[in-house]
């Protein structure tokens, strides 16, 4: 007859400790190994060296299920740091794996300089498109967990984009991004001007002041003419967009520079949430 235990177990705690904390190093080590994209031939010959002879895609799945966990608390976590008074959106296209096939989904972005002067993801979240409906609701989100003081917002010059900016944050205003904007002149400039065209874009994001911007974009403006084809990027309307702000990094701290996020799906697609040179225009 074998007894029974009302409570507890017939092993001893500080016997179970040790087990415990190498079940941890390894939950811990594939999820690490999960996060970074590591083939799951790969995994297997890792585990085997940490002693585990196999390893199952529904193992892996299991273990990594504690980053979901992490990632919420992060998305979800009250705004209290602030007053956040730069912020730069952005989304990128990420490939991620449905109901057994690759589809591509956009991750809105906000990237903030905080009361210390350092960067910081002050939101994300996954939509299937980038829309006027995806940016509004994630800009609500950024509200009701306290997002405040909030005074120049940088982005690309998409349409819902701004109008979700102008809807969620009166009191701020917006400019555009000065990296999508070179990219967005480089696509209608040969490649064999691109240094020309870049150089003369520096001299005028090196301006000391506004009045001077304005007046060294005009006469670039008037340079494009000569040596581009009349298109968007070289009219005076998006180029008044993306002179230097009142709001700039002085006031926002110098790590309120230019920073590029790179898309997953393919290195030369760039998309960058800052500009400290750009010029405010108040959202429609």
């Amino acid at each position: 007859m074998k007894s029974q235990l009302r409570t507890g177990t017939y092993f001893p705690d500080w016997l179970l400790e040790r087990r415990r904390r190498a079940e941890a190093a390894l939950t811990s080590v594939v999820a690490t190994c999960y996060l970074l994209g590591v083939s799951t031939r790969r995994m297997e010959k890792l585990v085997e060296s940490l002693g585990v002879t196999r390893l199952s895609k529904s193992q892996v799945s299991i273990m990594a299920r504690d980053l979901d966990e992490q990632v919420e608390q992060f998305r979800t976590r009250p705004l209290d740091g602030g007053p956040y008074t730069f912020i730069a959106a952005d989304a990128l296209v990420l490939k991620v794996r449905e109901v057994g096939r690759v589809v591509n989904v956009h991750a809105l972005l906000a990237t903030v300089v905080n009361a210390d002067g350092h960067r910081e993801i002050l939101g994300l979240q996954v939509t299937s498109a980038e829309d006027g409906a995806g940016w509004l609701g994630f800009f609500r989100d950024l509200t009701a967990r306290g997002l405040t003081g909030v005074k120049l917002v940088t982005s690309d010059a998409h349409a819902g984009l701004v109008s979700a900016i102008g809807a969620t944050l009166p009191g701020a205003t917006w400019q555009r991004c000065r990296t999508h904007y070179d990219a967005n002149l480089m696509s209608v400039t040969p490649k064999s001007g691109w240094p020309w065209v870049k150089t003369v874009l520096h001299s005028v994001y090196d301006q000391p002041d506004a009045t001077s911007v304005h007046a060294q974009f005009d006469r670039v403006l008037h340079a494009f003419e000569d040596k581009l084809p009349p298109s968007p990027p070289t009219s005076k309307a998006p180029a008044r967009t993306c002179s230097r702000s009142p709001t700039s990094r002085r006031n926002c701290g110098d790590n309120s520079g230019p920073t590029t996020l790179k898309n997953a799906s393919t290195v030369t697609s760039a998309a960058a949430p800052t500009s400290s040179a750009s010029s405010p225009t108040a959202p429609p």
